[in-house]
């Protein structure tokens, strides 16, 4: 048996099993990126149950800048303070631009520049860091900038 012929079916196991870690990888980011678009659009539509099931147990909103600015990291704080900011607002569009996520086996963070429009401009810097499927994390930033013609 040539040397070739003794590698082939290891080498070609190896790439399956590559072509699966990166099919896995690929999909969870696909996921990531989905649920926060899917949160985004939660905020913009004012809808609190979706907004809040996104979260882990012990999840953190960081809320800078604004009339609700602050740090929330119990469940029903934030849920609380998504209950004032829909309550205030009303339903909204959300434009999301720069989405964009960075992954590896131990969670993903996903950001985006997003502007909610509706009785005023909110322009907003977005951090969102997700670890098993889950909301852990969140950075909600008051971006005047972002209203501006060109943003950052």
């Amino acid at each position: 048996m040539n040397p070739v012929q003794r590698f082939t079916p290891t080498l070609t196991a190896a790439a399956f099993v590559l072509a699966a870690v990166f099919a896995t990888q690929s999909a969870r980011a696909e996921s990531m990126t989905d649920a926060a678009r899917a949160h985004i659009e939660a905020v913009a539509s004012g809808n609190v149950d979706v907004i809040t099931a996104s979260y882990g147990p012990d999840a953190v909103l960081e809320w800078v800048g604004g009339p609700l600015d602050g740090r929330y990291a119990a469940p029903d704080a934030i849920k609380t303070v998504w209950t004032k900011f829909a309550k205030a607002n009303g339903p909204l569009m959300a434009d999301i631009d720069h989405l964009q996520e960075a992954a590896n086996p131990k969670g993903a963070t996903v950001t985006a520049d997003v502007v909610f429009k509706g009785k005023a401009a909110i322009p907003v810097r977005y951090v969102l860091t997700y670890r098993d499927g889950k909301l852990v994390d969140e950075i909600w930033q008051i971006a005047p900038k972002l209203a501006s013609k060109g943003g950052y």
